[in-house]
């Protein structure tokens, strides 16, 4: 009588990752953070007293109120409110959702691209690679935030005014995306040229097993090691770069306030006294930030197998 195969619960338990990441105190306080950050953006409607978004909501006469520690603070506001009356713990909720999902929604595109590739690139070589990889290098040759400003301001320019407010999280995602995507393809290139020369590959193509299937079932998953390091920390690259945009005025617009929006309104009460308009959203963004970090060096030292 043989014995049942262990769950998917079990086999993570029983793993060397799993192993690491409870012998590392920074990591599992870094996951805890994220995972907090996380699902109270996810839940914002839910454990928010208002939706910033919504113009009805607002309330002028609670406008420019400080913390509830504060002298004048009031409930519900906890953090208190903007020249607005905008509550800013919503308005911080609320907009750590949008750059929750640029940053995911950049890294997921940036990976499907960067992938298939570098996995073209590396596998195929020739003119193929040489084409790919020296688009890489014009993109590499371009600051992040320049290709993103143009990319942003072209969308403003082509697109209708009823979709730019729209269309502003889509147009801030594809503009991350355009820069993001080289390092991908330049890490799978250089593991895919190595693998396509081993055995198993050659063994594969004697088979007449076609390419692609060679590819995606054969050599990445020899690739991903590299691959999952470098997304979490550029998760972190893409809220700030999203935050950078937003904070020039050329991201989410005020009416779907992100992080770098909520900091650039608040930077300009900074020195009227109001210091909990950009303090606090500046707080959150680190907080994010510092958390992936730690999670993405965590990761880094847990599959490199010369650090075991």
């Amino acid at each position: 009588m043989s014995l049942a195969e262990p769950n998917l619960l079990t086999r993570i338990r029983r793993s060397d990752l799993w192993w690491s990441f409870t012998q590392h105190k920074a990591a599992m306080a870094a996951a805890l953070l994220l995972a907090l950050l996380i699902l109270s953006a996810a839940f914002a409607p839910w454990i928010t007293p208002q939706n910033p978004y919504d113009p009805a909501q607002l309330d002028l006469w609670n406008a420019e109120l400080p913390p509830i520690w504060m002298e004048r603070g009031q409930w519900p506001y906890l953090l208190g409110t903007d020249n607005q009356g905008r509550d800013i713990l919503s308005a911080i909720l609320y907009g750590s959702r949008s750059s929750i999902i640029i940053g995911i929604g950049s890294v997921a595109l940036s990976l499907v691209i960067g992938i298939s590739l570098g996995l073209m690139a590396g596998f195929f070589g020739g003119i193929t690679d040489a084409v790919l990889m020296r688009v890489g290098d014009v993109l590499l040759s371009v600051p992040t935030i320049l290709i993103a400003m143009l990319v942003s301001a072209m969308a403003r320019a082509s697109l209708p005014p009823g979709l730019r407010e729209v269309g502003a999280g889509a147009v801030l995602i594809l503009a991350i995306t355009l820069s993001a995507w080289v390092q991908y393809a330049r890490t799978v290139r250089a593991q895919t040229s190595v693998e396509r020369r081993k055995e198993y590959v050659q063994a594969a193509r004697l088979l007449k097993v076609p390419a692609r299937r060679i590819m995606v079932k054969h050599i990445l998953p020899n690739t991903m090691t590299p691959i999952l390091v470098a997304a979490t920390l550029n998760f972190g690259m893409a809220i700030l770069t999203e935050a950078t945009l937003s904070f020039l005025g050329i991201g989410m617009p005020p009416s779907q306030p992100s992080l770098g929006t909520l900091i650039r309104f608040g930077n300009q009460y900074l020195f009227s006294g109001m210091w909990w308009m950009v303090i606090f959203p500046v707080l959150q963004l680190c907080l994010l930030v510092v958390s992936v970090n730690l999670l993405g060096d965590w990761l880094r030292d847990a599959l490199n197998p010369k650090l075991r």
